[in-house]
């Protein structure tokens, strides 16, 4: 299969779908659904080839078609535009609190004699007395004769605790390696860890989404066989091993001067990368295999830093609940916990809720799905060149903004909610959400109703449905959470909104769609990639891995479906309120 615009080739086998070709490629064709036929997204263009089925010279779905020769293919816009929005990190302002897990000492270690012919590793450890080491890695023992023969005695001695984990040359680098493994995206950080400051970040779209968009097509993919769940962990240890390589280039250092590494991500994501197994995670009552903090080789994960290095996994807290909400919280904890009441919300494929009400935490997750960062979505691409993020309404005229002020070619998760809160106010879609006939911006074609944002660009019947069903389950979990604590949503001092999508979201835009609770502009707070800032923290210090221990503890896990009242509001909430009861937060 040859793809012109990207300069490549790859071999397809027989039998194989044109989206499982590129995926085993490495070709990014966007696939909300992960290639099961039901959302529409893998659209290409087949210029020259055979398949198996009649195809013209529309677009039309790489997941339905089989090549029967060589072909030559081309990808819709919005699988190929490059990313622009990047992972923010606080690099060289960011101040972390130092107490690493991981320290490093310089040692002069004497030659060996006829008179002192103790081991390598004896002398070694008499250079570094008084310090208590009684565990010696093997990688460590392995590369000590020659590190003492080549440096000539001077050592730098990486420790963990008791444990020798690592030698290297004098003065090189102490680095760790923080990493946000979310579904659709993976953040990491890389951190000196003798000066506590964030050096370099970097994000990249997580490589498991050719598999799926949400948790559960992934589970599902991984119970199928073991060679499938390999599949999925191969891929998350790609992506940490690509950021870890991009990021020491970034610095002009060796990943083997990463000497610590910390994970955290939902309950599914940290499974699928320790290989744990997810069938009973991904059916009632969701049960994980394990929920306290996980320390582990790095090279038992396949993971290419400092082969003595550990892995520290955080830990959940109860079903999909995982190590990413830990980490928000402990990174909003200052914003929260001088408070009555608050809510802590980190919105993605997978929404965490925390509700810290007179010294009680109550957590509960929701699957909201892709649509609110641009899966499942009809014209729905990632924030990329040509992705619409703002749509408003300016003299009954829709206006829109385009990341790179380029043509537009879909629209990204912040578009997405601009884009239905906008065609609400102007009355083209109704309280039950269906887009209106004979509306100026709505067009039908063969019966679909969609309207048209810009050239190429709709929002159609099926966009707003995926929309409701991703806000009614987001605003249920928070009002079932309020219902459990006795209270109103007018008594949330502080709404904190955590995630990627939620530092770019127009939050007026969500209370317009009852996405948020109509409150007062103040008491929102926007704080981006938190889960990304509390694994920084967790990274750079044990005081931090230690709280964060003990706010899992701390907070109890509400499994929404037991609740009797559950069904009714999730129902309630698809809905949108009158156009005139809605209020502009002030």
């Amino acid at each position: 299969m040859r793809f012109p615009h990207l300069d490549r080739e790859i071999p397809a086998s027989g039998g194989e779908t044109i989206y499982e070709s590129a995926r085993r490629g490495g070709v990014r064709i966007v696939g909300a659904c992960g290639g099961r036929g039901s959302c529409g997204t893998c659209m290409v263009r087949v210029v020259a080839g055979k398949m198996d089925r009649r195809h013209g010279t529309k677009w039309v779905r790489a997941c339905q078609l089989r090549p029967r020769s060589d072909c030559v293919l081309e990808l819709a816009p919005r699988s190929t535009a490059p990313v622009v929005r990047s992972v923010e990190a606080g690099t060289g302002a960011e101040s972390l609190e130092i107490a690493p897990a991981v320290v490093s000492r310089d040692v002069a270690v004497p030659q060996a004699s006829l008179s002192d012919p103790r081991a390598d590793a004896d002398r070694l450890l008499g250079a570094l007395a008084p310090l208590p080491v009684d565990r010696l890695d093997l990688s460590a023992a392995r590369r000590l004769p020659q590190m003492l023969h080549r440096e000539r005695g001077s050592l730098r001695a990486r420790l963990r605790g008791s444990e020798l984990i690592g030698v290297a040359a004098t003065g090189s680098p102490a680095l760790g390696l923080a990493v946000d493994l979310g579904t659709s995206n993976a953040a990491a950080f890389l951190v000196d860890l003798e000066r506590g400051s964030c050096l370099a970040s970097l994000g990249i779209e997580n490589p498991q989404v050719a598999w799926g968009a949400d948790v559960i097509s992934r589970i599902n993919h991984a119970i199928g066989s073991p060679e499938a769940a390999a599949e999925l962990r191969t891929a998350a240890v790609a992506a940490i091993n690509a950021l870890a390589h991009d990021l020491c280039r970034a610095v002009h250092a060796k990943t083997e001067d990463i000497v610590d590494l910390v994970v955290c991500g939902n309950t599914a994501m940290q499974h699928l990368l320790l290989g744990l197994p997810v069938r009973q995670l991904g059916r009632a009552p969701f049960v994980a295999a394990v929920r306290e903090a996980l320390e582990v080789k790095a090279r038992d994960l396949g993971l290419a830093i400092c082969p003595g290095a550990y892995v520290h996994l955080a830990p959940t807290i109860g079903g999909f609940v995982g190590g990413d909400h830990v980490t928000a919280l402990l990174a909003t904890e200052d914003r929260w916990a001088k408070t009555t009441t608050s809510v802590v919300m980190d919105i993605g494929t997978n929404t965490e809720v925390s509700l810290y009400h007179r010294g009680e935490l109550v957590s509960a997750s929701c699957p909201s799905g892709p649509a609110l960062e641009g899966g499942h979505i009809s014209c729905g691409m990632r924030a990329a060149e040509g992705a619409i993020e703002r749509v408003a309404l300016r003299d009954g005229e829709i206006v829109i903004k385009v990341i790179g002020g380029t043509e537009p070619v879909g629209l990204c998760g912040s578009g997405v909610l601009d884009a239905l809160a906008t065609l609400r106010r102007c009355g083209a879609v109704s309280e039950r959400g269906r887009i209106v006939a004979h509306h100026p911006l709505v067009r039908e074609d063969h019966g679909k109703r969609a309207a048209l944002l810009a050239p190429g660009v709709a929002f159609t019947q099926e966009d707003v449905r995926a929309v409701q069903l991703a806000k009614a389950a987001i605003r249920t979990c928070t009002e079932m959470l309020l219902e459990q604590a006795g209270i109103e949503a007018a008594s949330i001092e502080r709404f904190i909104i955590a995630g990627a999508f939620g530092a770019y979201l127009d939050v007026q835009s969500g209370v317009a769609i009852g996405l948020f609770p109509d409150l007062p502009a103040a008491r929102f707070a926007q704080v981006g990639n938190a889960a990304g800032a509390g694994v920084r923290q967790m990274l750079a210090s044990t005081h931090a891995r230690r709280r964060a221990a003990q706010l899992a503890c701390r907070c109890r896990y509400l499994e929404l479906s037991t609740l009797p009242g559950f069904q009714k509001s999730f129902l309630n909430r698809i809905g949108f309120d009158p156009i005139h009861a809605a209020r502009n937060p002030s």
